[in-house]
């Protein structure tokens, strides 16, 4: 039976890899957007390649101005990057441009796991607008009807963070892939690659294992009351 001191700690456990995860993308990214690729190309110039070596002609390459707020829209066929990817020529740049560039690859091949996380979408956006109400009606009051939502909410967050994973590995792995082979990075370089796009991949997983322990923090409230 759950128990909800321990699940309560498990949070506290998600937290802490969330924090450690932060820090890590913050001080990879911080360190190889001071490192310049020996091919002197900006991250908007790599992404652009990428897609064009696809034949991937009608994807948008375009700047956001928040920082680290790098992505690709599916919807609107757009490949975003912030300043600090778009413009340098930096390592940390080009590996995060391929990899977002990697995604636009995904939905041209219809990846599955892309597909099926484009579908979840619309369901994660009305939990997230709920999700307020289940912090102060089930976590603060103990309402067992907000506990019921939240177990709800937190069921359909789990699985499209437990989506979000494959989609998020795998976009890294043709990234690293398509960066050597097409030789915007030296063997060296690439090393700075991993190690940008590996801290990224842990934020992933911090954001997994948190909305798993929310999700049975709530089941064992609930069960604690039957």
């Amino acid at each position: 039976m759950l128990n909800p001191q321990i699940t309560f700690l498990l949070i506290i456990v998600a937290v802490v890899v969330a924090v450690i995860a932060q820090i890590r993308v913050s001080s990879a990214f911080n360190r190889y957007s001071r490192v310049r690729t020996r091919r002197g190309i900006t991250g908007a110039e790599v992404a652009r390649a990428i897609l064009d070596e696809a034949g991937i002609h009608d994807v948008e390459v375009t700047r956001t101005e928040s920082w680290l707020g790098d992505h690709y829209d599916p919807t609107k066929k757009r490949l975003c990057l912030s300043p600090g990817v778009y413009d340098s020529e930096s390592v940390a740049a080009v590996g995060i441009a391929a990899h977002e560039a990697g995604h636009a690859i995904q939905h041209q091949q219809a990846y599955a796991p892309l597909q099926l996380r484009m579908s979840v979408v619309p369901a994660t956006m009305v939990a997230s607008q709920l999700l307020p109400l289940v912090v102060i009606g089930g976590f603060w009051f103990g309402i067992m009807g907000f506990i019921t939502l939240g177990i709800i909410i937190y069921a359909v967050l789990t699985l499209f963070q437990l989506i979000t994973l494959p989609v998020e590995y795998d976009a890294s792995r043709r990234a690293k892939a398509v960066l050597l082979r097409s030789g915007f990075v030296s063997t060296q370089e690439a090393e700075g690659v991993n190690k940008v796009l590996n801290a990224a991949a842990l934020t992933y997983v911090a954001a997994f294992l948190s909305a798993l322990f929310h999700l049975l923090h709530l089941l064992a409230i609930r069960n604690s009351r039957d």
